[in-house]
């Protein structure tokens, strides 16, 4: 949960940025001598590379809307107020309940890896004895089964 508050926040800190940075924009041409709205327009485009100022509205308003919908998940991602104390202790004794029993099915699969091992073993080990029967040149008997 500390992750999504901070997920949170930091969703907040763009909108506040995003809002500050049009704020910014909006003190510096009130600082500007007296211009025409024409002479305005034609300095922030020079600034902006000659981007249209509307495409820069319209982006705001998209980054905008989109952080708030960011926002918006993020709050419904927060546990909710029924998640009380006793929910939380039925869903942990459910998952230790869950745990124990994967836990049994593992001893049991790593006991027939085991097993499996030692059968592959032995069949090895009688295969190298009857090898290096088989090159010494002495008779092949047969191995008595384990």
């Amino acid at each position: 949960m500390a992750d999504r508050l901070t997920q949170l926040q930091d969703a907040v800190n763009s909108v506040r940025n995003e809002f500050g940075f049009l704020g910014n924009v909006e003190r510096n041409l009130n600082v500007l001598p007296i211009m025409t709205f024409k002479q305005i327009l034609f300095k922030i485009s020079a600034v902006l590379n000659s981007i249209p100022l509307s495409e820069y509205a319209q982006l705001f308003a998209a980054l905008i809307a989109r952080t708030a919908k960011d926002i918006d998940v993020l709050i419904d991602s927060l546990p909710s107020e029924e998640s009380t104390a006793a929910l939380q202790a039925a869903s942990l004794r459910q998952l230790e309940e869950e745990n124990h029993e994967a836990a049994a099915r593992l001893e049991e699969v790593v006991y027939r890896g085991d097993m499996l091992l030692e059968k592959i073993q032995n069949a090895l080990a009688d295969i190298a004895q009857s090898q290096l029967r088989t090159r010494s040149g002495a008779p092949s008997q047969p191995v008595p089964d384990s």
